[in-house]
């Protein structure tokens, strides 16, 4: 009798715990990880707002966490702290994990969290102002296009903005965007509109609505090298753009304290690369909505876009290295970058080299996808001096391994289609005046 009673009363410690459900626990991952993207009419495959447009998905869900596929995110954990790391936690993967090998349950529907509420398909809530390109635009299929539109602010007054979200009008077909601000001086619009670029233009070859350099252009791998020629921005950099959009690339969110301006009076560019597309003739029409700021900031926010125009893929190489350098002349607070290259891009590596000599990596990303164009934003910010030098070193795989090369036997220089390269970078800063930032051991 008294080995029954005590059996009796240990039982319930051995019972196995309950299954995970997808109202109670995976509902709340998706809601705070997944669905700016994983939602009706946006640009992943499907939903996971609701158990019914999830569940079909569940194994496969399963495999991209387990694998770390999904959410994206691609910087090297051993250099750097980002704010915006999307990497699911160890809890938080063993909950879908249990959920899936569990049958995938939905669970009691009262433990569903909130939905998320996306202001009529804008991701930071509805805009004080939205403006469009102005037309519907048609984009044929079979063609990759680069597209520029013009349009009028009717801005009577200057407007300081706290964020900028680039919403497109199809998301079929648009795969990128800059929004620039129009300058009446055209050489201070020598950003990522490659049509308002007067120095480069002689190294440019123009074939309808693509762009790409000339064959027969200088060659420069090492943007860094001493000896390098004096070519249009192996040097400096260039200003760069009110906001972007890229695949995978949060709106554009500024820090506190900090805004951008738009002067009365200004026209914005939007520069739209049309991905090509097989079928029927589609129409576009993107937008840019605009948050304004409660008061003018205490440092403007700005932008630096660092190039190499001028290198050279060699044909079936697996590594091949380009590079870029900028020696900063003013003390600067670096906030984040977006690494951009295409189907070839294989690695990236921010380096710093101080005056002292000592050098820092501030982002290393081991495995770059053309598929998912990442900003990664420093938790602490780095505060740069004067004379320190930022080292951009990328690597291209134009080998037969790469499966996403489009001809591994071709010799690749920079251009606008997908199929051709890039090495860009764009760089969120500050200047001084600069605040204070807590000491985090560098130098």
């Amino acid at each position: 009798m008294q080995k029954f009673v005590s059996l009796f009363i240990f039982l319930p410690f051995c019972l196995p715990a309950a299954p995970a459900t997808f109202s109670k626990d995976v509902a709340p991952i998706f809601y705070q990880r997944c669905v700016t993207c994983h939602r009706p009419n946006n640009i992943a495959p499907m939903s996971l707002i609701e158990y019914k447009s999830a569940r079909p998905w569940a194994k496969s869900i399963r495999e991209s966490v387990l694998k770390r596929k999904m959410p994206p995110w691609f910087a090297d954990p051993r250099f750097g702290h980002f704010s915006n790391d999307a990497r699911l936690s160890e809890k938080e993967i063993d909950l879908i994990k249990s959920w899936v090998d569990g049958g995938s349950p939905e669970g009691d529907a009262k433990d569903l969290p909130p939905v998320p509420n996306f202001a009529e398909g804008w991701q930071i809530g509805k805009p004080d102002i939205v403006i469009d390109i102005g037309e519907d635009h048609k984009v044929l299929p079979g063609e990759d296009s680069y597209d520029h539109f013009i349009v009028e602010t009717h801005f009577k007054e200057g407007k300081w903005i706290r964020a900028a979200e680039i919403k497109p009008g199809n998301r079929r077909v648009v795969h990128h965007v800059h929004v620039l601000l129009v300058q009446d001086d055209l050489t201070k619009m020598e950003a990522a509109s490659t049509r308002n670029m007067p120095s480069l233009q002689q190294f440019l070859i123009k074939e309808g609505k693509l762009t790409h350099i000339r064959q027969d252009a200088p060659v420069v791998n090492d943007g860094c090298d001493a000896n390098a020629p004096d070519l249009p921005f192996l040097h400096g950099f260039q200003e760069g753009g009110l906001a972007a959009f890229l695949p995978g690339r949060p709106p554009d969110i500024f820090p506190d304290g900090t805004a951008k301006w738009i002067p009365p009076g200004a026209k914005l560019e939007f520069v739209i690369h049309y991905a090509k597309i097989p079928g029927k003739v589609e129409t576009d029409r993107t937008s840019i909505g605009l948050y304004l700021a409660p008061e003018p900031p205490r440092i403007p926010l700005r932008r630096m876009d660092l190039r190499n125009f001028f290198f050279q893929i060699p044909a079936g190489t697996a590594a091949h290295e380009v590079k870029r350098c900028y020696t900063f002349e003013k003390d600067t607070l670096l906030l984040s970058f977006t690494p951009h290259m295409h189907y070839r891009g294989k690695d990236i590596t921010y380096d710093l080299i101080h005056s002292n000599g000592k050098r820092e990596t501030l982002l290393a990303v081991p495995r770059y996808d053309f598929n998912w164009q990442l900003v990664y934003r420093l938790r602490d910010p780095v505060r740069v001096e004067k004379g320190a030098t930022l080292v951009v070193s990328a690597h291209y795989d134009n080998s037969p391994n790469n499966r996403a090369n489009p001809d591994p036997a071709k010799t690749v220089r920079w251009g606008d289609k997908s199929e051709e390269e890039m090495m860009t970078s764009w760089i969120e800063f500050l200047e001084p005046p600069l605040p204070a930032v807590a000491e985090t051991g560098r130098r």
